[in-house]
């Protein structure tokens, strides 16, 4: 007989457990099953990330992005901190290096001001004197900015649910969906054997799979998933104490998550990156990727064609930088002129999952998408690791909101010694 779970939650990422995590301590009587292809968790966008703890400096105010992660830093280092999982606040600066770029500091300067975010504005010399190997015309410090982790913060959560009583089925893929009045079917592949669960609700937070799964429920809406890949490289480790904190760029307004930065990373090694450059594989981690499904979605689906004509330009010189890697090392001499060609040591890629609408339009904050027994997390972009508490309890809400079902007080997991 196929057991009937009262929540199916689609995806082993940040987000899909922290989600599965909050909801069983709001419903300890329910039946919660947390679904993931992989033979592990978060092995796709949060494993692939540079574990910034971001404070919203970009962010509309008053958009979910906002929100989202001013009350997401509290409550990851909360709960690092409770579980002492290892975090550095190194503080962030946004450094601008041309007439342009200050132009545009002074507008991110009162964007911070306005989401209630600490910075500071420096000049020249302060910068100078905050970074002595960062050349700049000034710059903002942000100095609530930290970085860990996301792999270990991820399997916290998930142990966490899974001794509240929750249940997490690995290596086993979605592949149909059907929904009646009572109940969605979920026909997966599990080890490569056929296998059919069933739910009273069903919670998708699978990333680079989210178009598909609306699509197995029908349910109509105007994005697809295009994946970008973001190429970094580690520094040689005689440089892994050349900055004191993480360098950004100013971003162009338009293309915030564009730019390569500095980050200094919890193992404490230094890496260089991300650009940004078209997929052609949805889970392409490799130099050379290719999936005739991906290509074959993404070419019929005109927001790709009308995005790509967009930024045209900004795609040309992304991709030859990646190829050629001087280029890339230039973005980087923009502001630290000391790293020559030999330092730039090779570092495993990711692959952002960015919503594109029908006319092209790039999505920038959260998207859902629902039908009467499922909700769907269509684009859940940077910062959606740093946000992933607050977007799983904000998802608990709709959820409940949605079914009826009021929360029973929140019970805290059976004590443990913390890892």
């Amino acid at each position: 007989m196929t057991k009937i779970y009262d929540y199916i939650i689609v995806g082993g990422g940040i987000v899909g457990i922290s989600t599965a995590w909050q909801l069983r301590q709001r419903h300890p009587d329910k039946s919660i099953l947390v679904v993931e292809k992989e033979d592990g968790l978060s092995r796709h966008q949060t494993g692939h990330n540079s574990g910034v703890i971001h404070a919203g400096v970009y962010y509309a105010p008053g958009s979910l992005k906002a929100n989202f992660c001013k009350a997401g830093v509290k409550k990851t280092l909360d709960f690092c901190h409770k579980h002492r999982i290892p975090v550095e606040n190194c503080g962030k600066l946004l450094v601008a290096t041309n007439a342009q770029e200050v132009e545009r500091m002074h507008a991110l300067f009162e964007r911070c001001q306005e989401n209630g975010i600490e910075v500071e504005l420096l000049n020249q010399a302060a910068l100078a004197e905050k970074e002595p190997n960062i050349t700049g015309l000034g710059a903002i410090w942000v100095p609530s900015t930290s970085i860990v982790n996301y792999r270990q913060v991820t399997e916290k959560m998930a142990e966490e649910f899974l001794a509240l009583g929750g249940e997490i089925a690995r290596r086993t893929e979605v592949v149909g969906l059907a929904e009646d009045d009572c109940q969605i079917t979920v026909s997966c592949k599990s080890d490569g054997q056929p296998l059919t669960l069933r739910s009273r609700f069903l919670i998708s937070c699978s990333g680079l799979m989210a178009d598909r799964l609306t699509k197995m429920l029908n349910i109509e809406t105007d994005f697809q998933i295009i994946p970008y890949r973001g190429e970094y490289y580690r520094l040689a480790p005689k440089f892994n104490h050349i900055v004191n904190h993480l360098i950004y760029p100013i971003p162009d307004p338009d293309l915030p998550f564009l730019g390569v930065h500095l980050t200094r990373m919890i193992d404490g090694s230094v890496t260089v990156g991300p650009n940004a450059v078209q997929g052609w594989k949805r889970e392409g981690y490799g130099r050379f990727n290719l999936s005739l499904k991906d290509i074959s979605e993404m070419l019929r689906f005109s927001g790709f064609w009308k995005v790509t004509a967009k930024h045209l330009k900004t795609g040309l010189i992304e991709t030859k930088n990646s190829w050629w890697k001087p280029g890339y090392l230039k973005l980087v001499n923009k502001y630290c002129p000391q790293i020559q060609l030999g330092d730039l040591q090779p570092y495993p890629a990711g692959i952002r999952a960015q919503a594109v609408l029908k006319d092209g339009t790039l999505v920038h904050d959260f998207l859902f998408a629902e039908s009467p027994r499922s909700l769907h997390v269509c684009n859940a972009p940077s910062p959606a690791a740093t946000s992933a508490i607050p977007i799983g309890e904000y998802i608990c809400g709709k959820v409940e909101a949605k079914v009826g079902d009021a929360p029973k007080e929140a019970q805290p997991a059976p004590a443990a010694e913390p890892a």
